[in-house]
């Protein structure tokens, strides 16, 4: 059986080396993949050949690591999210740890220091369907526990975003 190998780590690209033209390109694909060269031109003040010179190099770069489409996870019929941390011996970046990603149901893995090895962000039918995919996770050798948060409700949920944060703005804070 041939070893499935992957390696994990970023190119050495500093978000310095991006300009403002960059990050609002970035931004501008971030919100909608589908603008053309000229739209996203318009709104930063370059023509389209320049934005597709500087996409093609964001591509090249690995900075753009792909397109792909964000979908709603009830409208296809996964309308229960977890967050599952994942206790194991041995865990690492292991032939055990990658076979998680056979699982459709998982959505991000993420190795982690501090009191788990493992965070796993996991999308299922239902909570029956979320008890099935745990009971997948302890057929793995190795795997010790799990903890799963279930999510009630998302405020937030975005993808990278290339903005920077120079200065925190000030929010005021409610009256106790």
């Amino acid at each position: 059986m041939e070893e499935e190998k992957e390696d994990f780590r970023k190119k050495d690209i500093r978000y310095s080396d991006l300009d403002d033209f960059d990050r609002t390109i970035l931004s501008a694909l971030t919100e909608d993949a589908r603008l053309t060269y000229a739209d996203i031109g318009k709104s930063v003040g370059l023509s389209a050949p320049a934005v597709f010179e500087r996409v093609k190099r964001l591509r090249a770069q690995g900075v753009i690591a792909g397109t792909s489409a964000r979908l709603d996870g009830a409208a296809v019929g996964k309308p229960f999210l977890a967050f599952v941390h994942v206790d194991a011996d041995g865990w690492g970046k292991s032939q055990r740890m990658l076979r998680l990603r056979k699982f459709p149901e998982v959505e991000e893995m993420h190795s982690v220091a501090g009191d788990t090895c493992v965070i796993l962000k996991v999308r299922t039918a239902s909570a029956q369907a979320m008890e099935e995919f745990l009971s997948q996770l302890y057929v793995l050798p190795g795997v010790r526990g799990t903890r799963s948060f279930v999510v009630l409700s998302t405020y937030l949920e975005r993808p990278v975003q290339a903005e920077v944060t120079e200065t925190w703005p000030d929010i005021p804070m409610p009256p106790e």
